[in-house]
């Protein structure tokens, strides 16, 4: 009888869980996605009294967006293809956003208030051309009608349905154009080009019909170079391929005439060629002569003035008509910690309409672009407000001497990331253990339990608010005994790091690398690798960890390199410096010195390595490991690939003892002529695998996986299928892949598959490798699996041995003995194409394995690796049902439940990382492209872990019960005997 009321009493209070568990999951959600645009190169304000205030840009990512000109939030946004570059945007009839892109050949129409495509055109032209969008104020039956001049023809389209109303072809004349300009007030354009780059051309073009109505040309001496300015409607400034000469260009009613002005008449003890800066302010121009910005006003018949010579950094801005001949124009200049913003108009330096000081944050380096956008206050007076573009690609707006707001649309071009552990809880006390006292524990969960059973008062509500915002765990600076909360440090195309927090994706820090900015030593600085440099063990708590940023002085493998250590917890750059050497490949070690720097191998174009840290311990463990050290290279272009060895120090006239010769071992020729590189992949170098034996339950077999970390995965197609996809017949494509042992130079397995093609996107793990590709004979794409193991253990294979440990999995293994090994693969259709693949990483490797992939939606899809098992069969075995063999099926099964990001788009999809927890369930999954996401994953669910809406305070209240609830009906219990027996 007590254990029944027992029981029952448990399931009374058990039933309350599941509320809970709701309750607790909408305030319990690790995900966190971040929306970006890239940098901008265009923008356009749209600021009428109806309607929001916005600006519509366009982005180096091909990205069209209109932004919120209050809080800078993104409205709508388009991403383009990859080819599909952005020429031009602008705003047509104040409800239109006009877009030319894909190199002049695809007009397009958006609404403005919500983004939708309204029509879209395609514009052929005979050649390849520049493109020009100019929108006119001709009108044609009603029509607005917007002029575009690409692919070598001129083009008028309608902006209301986008139909081309006429074009005229430029094919005959050898034209380079430069300008297509319309006069103001005017039915006519001027297309004005240079052509042989010796002769100016200038056509008169009737804007209702494409009539010709005037067409001139004037010789030059000498030949003209680089980007005009245009300064009045009818005038035009160059300069001849020297850069020394100006040369003013009028075409006034037909008559053209080039006047010569050398740049030292102007600018005394010019110390070099100028440069124009492309702009069309009525007027005046400006040059630029090293560091030194030069501005030049046009005066009367020719005439040129200098009004000011700037040697701070200078952006300056297009021209903003304010009234009927009146422009006005920006300046951004900076000093020190502040920049200077100047608002001229344009007949009139010496007027300022509006001069600020801004205070900005250095880490965001110089202003590249200015955008101006001017508003009457209520005295009737001009305001402006300023969008501008910072050196590190991230996006201000600012409004009477203050930044309104701003945008790190720099984390849009990321190009490596790797992550760092947080410091541990300074006053001793474990994360994992309860941080406030008994009672207000106890508070906490009966104030949870009350909004659980509907209890709570509105001052309880607040409370438990207050307590969540108090106590959250996942945004705190300490890391935490499950390994969930780290930093994500990432570098980005900008030269610029980033640190963000795992628990709610915030800036912790960030840093503009001073080492990859540009100076007259390095013109062309490219960050290349990110990696781990120093990291602190429990005997080192105190010291921080550090990454080494690689870069080099230009995209070529012989440009040299840069060197950057970074502090992980503050950003501060401890040190950096410009080697005297090139940087063709960074080679992580897997040796530390006494102080946990880890040491690097940097392999320079003339394959010579290098050792860092420089340091006499950093050598001496370096020799010590001297013979063990081997690496490879991959030569995509000639089909080549070879592995190397060290083999001495440096001959010749360097005198470093820190490099080191290298001794080719062997080469891999592919043949040009039907072979191809397209993809390589290897495994990670800090993989975790649980065990190097996999049990066969059907036949009681023991199969070792042959793991290595020199196994490298090549995927070539035939030359002609090196292009898109369907650009060859099944019969002229064919895919080859191959495993290769990269210290021996050993082809361990190699298959063909024909009538594929790429692109191939891989991963590899433990002892297997899948990769995805395009049958074109199916016209599906194909996921195919290789699983490699080690026969050479066959004569220990016995079971019992593996269970007792009898066996020895410990004895040295070596690349150079003779290689036994046995593949299985299979393949199998797949309905989506990929744009990244990744595997899920875990601490120790017991979790299940399952496959992250990018698909072409911009989503990341989870796929268990059992539906990629060779073994798969039609009508598995009751052994191998019990093993967990899944019957096959000709295509892997989409189960939309398995998208990790929900219903979330990462637009621009490029990379996914996985970083291991210390939970062993838990992989922590970073999705980066325009967007960013991150969340936790669990493969084979939370089994090692009470979930986060688990509660204690139930559990504590529920086992009371039951105890009180025994020790009263073992009271009653024995009453009820006693008054048996006295019967």
């Amino acid at each position: 009888m007590a254990i029944t009321y027992a029981v029952l009493l448990f399931l009374i209070f058990y039933s309350f869980q599941p509320t809970l568990s709701l309750y607790e999951d909408q305030v319990g959600l690790t995900d966190w996605h971040q929306q970006y645009i890239g940098k901008v190169k265009q923008a356009v304000f749209h600021t009428h009294k109806t309607g929001r205030k916005r600006v519509v840009v366009s982005t180096e990512d091909n990205v069209i967006a209109t932004l919120d000109l209050r809080h800078g939030e993104i409205f709508w946004r388009h991403v383009l293809g990859h080819n599909d570059v952005v020429d031009g945007i602008d705003i047509a009839l104040g409800k239109y956003v006009i877009t030319l892109s894909s190199e002049g050949r695809i007009l397009r129409a958006w609404n403005l208030p919500d983004g939708q495509m309204v029509w879209e055109s395609s514009l052929h032209g005979p050649k390849h051309s520049k493109s020009l969008l100019l929108m006119t104020n001709v009108i044609i039956e009603k029509d607005n009608v917007v002029v575009i001049f690409s692919n070598g023809r001129l083009h008028a389209v309608s902006c209301i349905d986008g139909e081309v109303l006429w074009n005229k072809d430029f094919e005959a004349e050898s034209l380079e154009v430069q300008k297509v300009i319309q006069p103001p007030g005017s039915n006519f354009v001027y297309v004005v080009g240079f052509a042989a780059s010796s002769q100016f051309e200038m056509y008169q073009i009737n804007a209702t019909n494409g009539e010709l109505l005037k067409h001139e040309s004037e010789a030059f001496s000498g030949r003209f170079s680089g980007e005009v300015s245009l300064v009045s409607s009818e005038t035009l400034v160059a300069l001849d391929s020297t850069g020394l000469i100006l040369l003013r260009i009028s075409f006034h009613e037909g008559k053209i005439s080039i006047q010569q002005t050398p740049i030292s008449d102007l600018v005394e003890d010019s110390p070099g060629p100028a440069v124009i800066i492309p702009s069309s302010i009525m007027g005046l121009f400006t040059i630029k002569i090293n560091a030194v910005t030069i501005f030049i006003r046009v005066i009367g018949k020719g005439k040129l003035e200098v009004v000011e010579k700037a040697n701070h950094e200078t952006a300056v801005g297009d021209a903003l008509s304010l009234s009927e001949g009146q422009q006005a124009f920006a300046l951004v200049q900076h000093a020190g910690r502040d920049i200077h913003l100047t608002v001229k108009l344009a007949h009139d330096w010496g007027g300022d309409l509006l001069k600020e000081s801004i205070k900005m944050d250095q880490q965001r380096g110089l202003v590249h672009k200015v955008f101006i956008n001017n508003y009457v206050r209520t005295d009737g007076s001009y305001g402006f407000r300023a969008l501008i573009v910072m050196e590190d690609h991230s996006l201000l707006l600012l409004q009477q001497g203050t930044i309104v707001w701003s945008r790190e649309d720099g984390l849009a071009s990321i190009i490596d990331v790797t992550t760092s552990e947080l410091p541990v809880e300074r006053a001793g006390v474990s994360v994992a253990k309860v941080e406030l006292n008994l009672f207000e524990w106890l508070k906490g969960h009966m104030l949870k339990l009350k909004g659980t059973l509907m209890l709570a008062t509105p001052e309880d509500i607040a409370a438990i608010q207050y307590m969540r915002l108090k106590s959250s765990e996942k945004s705190k600076m300490t890391r935490d005994h499950n390994g969930f909360r780290k930093l994500l440090i990432a570098l980005t195309r900008a030269g610029k790091l980033f640190a963000l927090h795992t628990g709610d994706g915030r800036i912790v820090w960030s840093r503009l690398l001073q080492s990859l900015h540009k100076s007259e030593a390095c013109q062309h600085p490219i960050g290349l690798n990110l990696s781990p440099w120093q990291v602190p063990h429990h005997h080192a708590l105190d010291e921080n960890p550090s990454v080494l940023v690689v870069g080099r002085c230009g995209p070529s493998s012989d440009a040299l390199g840069i060197l950057s250590f970074i502090d992980s917890y503050t950003g501060k750059e401890l040190s950096s410096s410009r080697l005297v050497h090139s940087v063709a490949q960074v080679i992580p070690l897997p040796y530390t010195d006494s102080t946990e720097q880890r040491l690097h191998l940097l392999i320079d174009a003339d394959k010579h390595a290098h050792l860092y840290p420089e340091t006499p311990e950093a050598i001496s463990i370096f020799r010590r490991e001297f013979s063990n050290i081997y690496w490879y290279s991959v030569e995509d272009e000639n089909g080549i690939i070879k592995g190397y060895a060290l083999k001495s120090k440096c001959n010749g006239n360097v005198d470093d003892k820190f490099c080191f010769d290298a001794r080719e071992l062997w080469s891999i020729v592919l043949p040009s002529e039907s072979e191809k590189i397209i993809a390589t992949v290897t495994r990670k170098m800090n993989e975790a695998v649980h065990t190097q034996a996999k049990l066969i339950a059907a036949d009681q077999d023991v199969m070792y996986k042959y793991v290595s970390r020199n196994l490298l995965f090549v995927a070539t197609v035939a030359p002609k299928a090196s292009g898109e996809i369907g650009s060859v017949t099944p019969e002229e494509s064919w895919l080859v892949v191959y495993l290769i042992d990269t210290v021996t130079g050993c082809v361990l397995h190699r298959m063909t598959h024909h009538g594929s093609q790429g692109p191939v996107e891989a991963v590899f793990s433990e002892n297997w490798v899948v990769y995805h590709y395009f049958n074109l004979r199916a016209h599906r794409y194909e996921m195919s699996v290789i699983e490699i193991y080690d026969q050479s253990r066959a004569d220990n294979k016995d079971v019992w041995k593996l269970v007792v440990g009898k066996h020895n999995l410990t004895s040295p293994i070596s690349s150079y003995s003779r290689s036994e090994v046995v593949t299985k693969s299979q393949s199998y259709f797949f309905t989506h194409s990929l744009k990244a693949i990744a595997v899920t990483s875990t601490a120790k490797g017991i979790t299940s394995k399952q496959l992250l992939m990018g698909t072409i939606g911009d989503q990341v899809l989870a796929l268990d690796k059992r539906f990629l098992d060779p073994r798969r069969s039609v009508n598995p075995t009751q052994a191998e049902r019990e093993e967990g063999i899944i019957p096959l099926t000709d295509s892997l099964p989409i189960i939309p439940q398995s998208y990790i990001t929900h219903n979330i788009r990462v637009e621009g999809l490029r990379g996914i990382i996985t970083v291991a927890a210390k939970l062993e369930s838990t992989t922590l999954v970073f999705a980066h492209g325009l967007d960013l996401f991150f969340t936790h994953f669990a493969p084979s669910r939370t089994y090692d872990s009470l979930t986060e809406d688990f509660s204690c305070a139930l559990l504590l209240i529920t086992i009371v019960a039951l105890v009180a609830a025994i020790f009263v009906t073992w009271l009653l219990s024995q009453r009820k005997e006693l008054q048996d027996k006295w019967r």
